[in-house]
């Protein structure tokens, strides 16, 4: 199923709503959004009007402030707030990766560095979401072409709501269906030139779901990276998630 929302400037723009966790119940819908940059989004556009009319209070920008300045961010607006939280610590160029570089171990090992190396910051950012739950307000988080960083912050929400891994795995694999658009997008900012890697912004479901399992095994569960990791209190959070986002 394509969860997208269909914004002109925006390719990954989707709703985590409507994914069923494991005792049945499902994700509220309009209440998490992930996406790719929000830099794309002008005031006076259309897609400025449908994105205030999801009527999110809370942005969470996962890049880097290098890739902030360089690409642009989301117009300020009263309605919302800004957080610029960069979870990745050790940058690398995904574009120049020589063909032949297998998506599934090379990605989720640099996943696992991001988990370990943006504790700091992943922290925060899974603060937000819950303070969002709990005031009932709709947040988004992004990063560049909504995947990798945004993918893992999706997982880790997804994991507290009690959502089953292969399901968390079908919802990273979704940008697949807009891979052409961001590789596009990647060629504009890049003089036309085309990516090395031939699987540049592919996402195959085995990609998050060597992460979680790699993630459980540094850390017994995800539950357990958030506690002992992050040092939050994964029941609590859980509990508060699983109340307020479930129905």
């Amino acid at each position: 199923m394509d969860r997208h929302i269909r914004f002109a400037a925006l390719a990954n723009f989707r709703d985590l709503g409507g994914w069923t966790a494991a005792d049945g119940r499902r994700v509220r819908p309009g209440r998490l959004y992930r996406a790719d940059s929000l830099g794309g989004l002008g005031e006076g556009t259309d897609d400025w009007a449908l994105f205030l009319g999801l009527g999110v209070r809370t942005v969470v920008d996962l890049r880097y402030p290098w890739e902030i300045e360089a690409h642009g961010r989301i117009p300020e607006h009263p309605d919302f707030t800004y957080h610029n939280l960069s979870i990745e610590h050790r940058p690398y160029d995904q574009a120049a990766l020589l063909p032949g570089t297998a998506p599934g171990p090379y990605l989720s090992e640099r996943y696992l560095e991001v988990a370990e190396d943006g504790r700091e910051e992943i922290r925060r950012a899974l603060e937000l979401v819950t303070e969002a739950a709990r005031a009932d307000e709709p947040l988004v988080f992004h990063c560049t072409s909504g995947k990798d960083r945004t993918g893992l912050l999706a997982a880790l929400v997804l994991s507290l709501l009690d959502v089953p891994a292969p399901v968390i795995a079908e919802d990273y694999a979704l940008t697949d269906l807009v891979a052409p658009a961001l590789r596009a997008a990647w060629s504009a900012r890049n003089g036309g030139r085309a990516p090395v890697w031939p699987d540049y912004c592919r996402a195959p479901a085995e990609v998050m779901s060597l992460f979680l399992t790699g993630l459980t095994a540094r850390h017994g569960s995800v539950d357990g990276y958030v506690t002992r990791a992050l040092e939050l209190d994964a029941e609590a959070v859980s509990a508060t998630l699983r109340a307020r986002l479930l129905e």
